[in-house]
């Protein structure tokens, strides 16, 4: 459950019991946001008005760093998503001369990335798209025409209207016969683009991620082991209620990214939002648990039936 508190300033530390979360969540333009820690300026400067609390979350006691922000309509998602991805380009190109993401697939982010390719929004225009390296974050086993390829969904909607130079585009060569190779290869990849040695991990600027109805994110799915990886950059894992093979990036590459953004619609995605925020700690179990790391900023972008079984999420 949500203990709603008043604040108006920074705090270090809420009163919590074993079990319960403590949160703050209100109302502003539509919007219920529910914030847990003092947030990054990246954050700071794109969220209004700001009331931040630290939230810790059941017996753990790790500090969760996660921004909610709820949509009214999945429309307005994808325009919030669409600010944010622009704030974070800008921002990482004017310090570092780059901007490196990592996409994801399914129905959400295509609409999300529609608007960034659509030349009657402001977006297309206005976003460094010569200085963003586009990776991604998982893929399905199939070629890239396939219908099933993340990659494929990525270049019908954004890649083909939009002037990102094709060296800048690092997909997963998902046709390879072996899954297990295109993700060895995928790692080699990612090591060369970010100049890694050997015992480093990648840091994107940002890493985009879907919240399965079972609790998954990217393609790290209940009961698999790659919940459990700690040396991998990319891996690949058979899952079994699928039938499939898919190709990830592991828990540590996703919670070393400077920033995480969750893209969450739809009302059959409501259980396993509640689940991950409210419920206990299980990520055995609920995946997206695992992104909770005090290195990571991450923002959840939830639509109004995403958040309608969060303690107080879609009232005000």
């Amino acid at each position: 459950m949500f203990t709603l508190l008043e604040v108006d300033a920074p705090k270090k530390s809420v009163n919590r019991q074993p079990g319960q979360c403590n949160h703050l969540i209100f109302r502003c333009r539509r919007e219920c946001v529910k914030l847990s820690t003092w947030p990054p300026l990246k954050w700071r400067d794109h969220l209004q008005p700001q009331l931040w609390i630290e939230a810790f979350c059941g017996d753990t006691g790790i500090a969760m760093n996660a921004v909610i922000q709820v949509a009214e309509t999945p429309e307005e998602l994808s325009s919030l998503a669409a600010e944010k991805f622009l704030h974070l380009a800008i921002d990482a190109v004017r310090a570092q001369g780059l901007f490196t993401v990592a996409l994801s697939g399914g129905s959400t982010p295509r609409e999300f990335y529609s608007f960034l390719s659509d030349f009657e929004r402001p977006f297309r225009a206005q976003m460094p798209w010569d200085k963003i390296h586009f990776c991604w974050g998982d893929e399905r086993h199939v070629p890239p025409d396939h219908p099933d390829s993340n990659y494929r969904m990525a270049h019908e909607v954004l890649f083909s209207k939009v002037p990102v130079p094709p060296e800048n585009i690092h997909r997963i060569k998902s046709e390879i016969a072996e899954a297990s190779e295109a993700a060895d290869r995928y790692e080699e990849t990612l090591r060369k683009l970010f100049r890694l040695s050997a015992d480093q991990f990648p840091r994107f600027d940002l890493i985009l991620l879907g919240l399965g109805s079972d609790g998954h994110t990217a393609s790290i799915f209940p009961g698999s082991q790659v919940i459990k990886e700690k040396r991998r950059l990319v891996v690949a894992s058979w899952v079994q209620q699928l039938k499939s093979s898919r190709i990830t990036l592991t828990p540590p590459v996703l919670n070393k990214a400077e920033a995480v953004v969750f893209l969450v619609s739809g009302l059959e995605k409501a259980p396993a939002l509640h689940s991950v925020l409210e419920g206990d700690y299980q990520p055995e179990h609920l995946p997206a648990q695992l992104i909770r790391s005090n290195k990571s900023n991450v923002l959840w972008l939830v639509d109004h039936e995403a958040a309608s079984m969060l303690s107080g999420g879609t009232k005000g």
